[in-house]
């Protein structure tokens, strides 16, 4: 009997015991990467204090943005592989430690060339989290349950941006400028890096358990994939319908940061310290969060693994209230909070069905390395798309319109990843 339907420790230990581990393995990753963001989503909300310290335009932000995602990308190309090789706790502990060294750095940038070439060795730094962390869980959760310990996972990311708002939120109504966003925050994360360091464990077999079988997992065993760093990328870079799911999170991560990045800039512009508007820009993350949850468990349990189904739904969805965000003249307060809170919720939600598709289509064996090129692809359209929306907002001189240009990227997402078939 496959292992995955009934997860048979390789002792004498209970199967409670291994479902214990389980979730064990979850909290762990949850609690480090609760508090990663708070090294990299901090930069929208220094925008305007850069913006205004170094004077420059907002498309010059944004490719300071670019910087910082290009690396994370680069990155994640390099880690996933790595990830599959050496494995999570380390790599995940380390880079949390040097995102922590390079944030605080950055503060001390003195010209705008340094900020950026700081920022981007931040992005690399911060990769070394994610796909490490996919791969752990990987090892840990069979295909019919996946999806659901990614949505805790991705529910953990999101929950870091509401902290990062409401850090940012609380820092600057001290009156701090935007050079302490960079160092406060993430002295979390250093605490939570530590901390998984000592309670995560590779795979079940570190504890006694055997591993996951997989009985209809692709057949990667010919190819020695678990030595083979060639191999590995040649036979993710070889499945089309996993390429095809990298180019649709690619359009849905250029939605994400876009919202992301240039929330926090268009809200400064309404006196972003009256706390209706506070709520305002909080209601995004909060939606995220939530989604996170609701669609790894969906995928699992309502569309039975089907994951381009519950992803197109979603993205025809959140394109459709991030344009209403744009188009409605002068929402009231309350209108603009449940259309951030149904976006965030619709554009983020997604993703916990997105990365299951790495280890559906690929093998686990593969899981860190398919991860790491996903994200890559995904860092690389989020990185092309920040100086884009830069510029129409200096063009138009409307800051709003990142929630356009947010629908359509929502669009063209939900369009491509029909194409992927299970």
């Amino acid at each position: 009997m496959s292992n995955e339907q009934d997860p048979t420790p390789g002792t004498d230990a209970p199967v409670s015991g291994f479902r214990r581990a389980q979730w064990r393995m979850v909290g762990a990753v949850m609690l480090c990467y609760l508090f990663y963001y708070t090294g990299r989503h901090n930069f929208g909300w220094a925008g305007p204090g850069i913006i205004e310290e170094f004077g420059i335009t907002n498309k010059q932000f944004g490719w300071a943005s670019a910087g910082m995602l290009w690396a994370y990308g680069i990155g994640q190309l390099i880690n996933g592989n790595l990830a599959d090789r050496y494995g999570a706790r380390v790599m995940m502990t380390l880079g949390a430690v040097l995102s922590v060294g390079m944030n605080w750095a950055t503060s001390m940038a003195p010209t705008f060339a340094a900020l950026v070439v700081l920022w981007s060795l931040n992005g690399y730094c911060q990769s070394l989290g994610w796909a490490p962390g996919s791969r752990l869980l990987s090892n840990w959760w069979g295909r019919r349950d996946r999806g659901k310990a990614f949505g805790f996972y991705t529910f953990a990311a999101a929950c870091s941006s509401i902290l990062t708002f409401f850090l940012a939120i609380v820092i600057l109504d001290r009156g701090l400028d935007w050079r302490w966003l960079m160092r406060l925050p993430v002295l979390l994360l250093l605490l939570a890096a530590v901390a998984f360091f000592f309670i995560a464990r590779e795979r079940p077999e570190d504890m006694g358990f055997k591993a996951i079988e997989e009985d209809d997992a692709p057949s990667v065993q010919s190819q020695n994939l678990s030595v083979s760093s060639r191999a590995r990328y040649r036979h993710v870079f070889g499945n089309p319908r996993f390429m095809i799911a990298c180019v649709a999170i690619g359009f849905q991560n250029v939605a994400r940061y876009g919202l992301l990045v240039w929330t926090p800039i268009h809200f400064f512009g309404q006196s972003w310290k009256d706390d209706a508007s506070r709520w305002t820009i909080l209601a995004l993350p909060i939606g995220m969060a939530l989604g996170a949850l609701f669609f790894g468990q969906l995928s699992d349990r309502v569309f039975h693994s089907n994951r381009s189904r519950p992803i197109a739904i979603a993205m025809i969805l959140a394109g459709i209230f991030s344009a209403l965000i744009w188009a409605l003249p002068e929402p009231s307060i309350g209108v603009v909070v449940t259309l951030m809170m149904l976006a965030g919720f619709l554009v983020y939600g997604p993703q916990a069905a997105f990365w299951p598709l790495c280890p559906d289509l690929l093998g686990k064996q593969c899981a860190g390395t398919g991860v790491g090129v996903m994200n890559s692809i995904a860092y690389l359209f989020a990185g092309l798309g920040e100086p884009l929306i830069g510029h129409m907002i200096d063009t138009t001189g409307d800051t709003s319109v990142v929630f356009l240009m947010t629908a359509i990227f929502c669009w063209m997402s939900a369009t491509i990843v029909l194409f992927v078939r299970r």
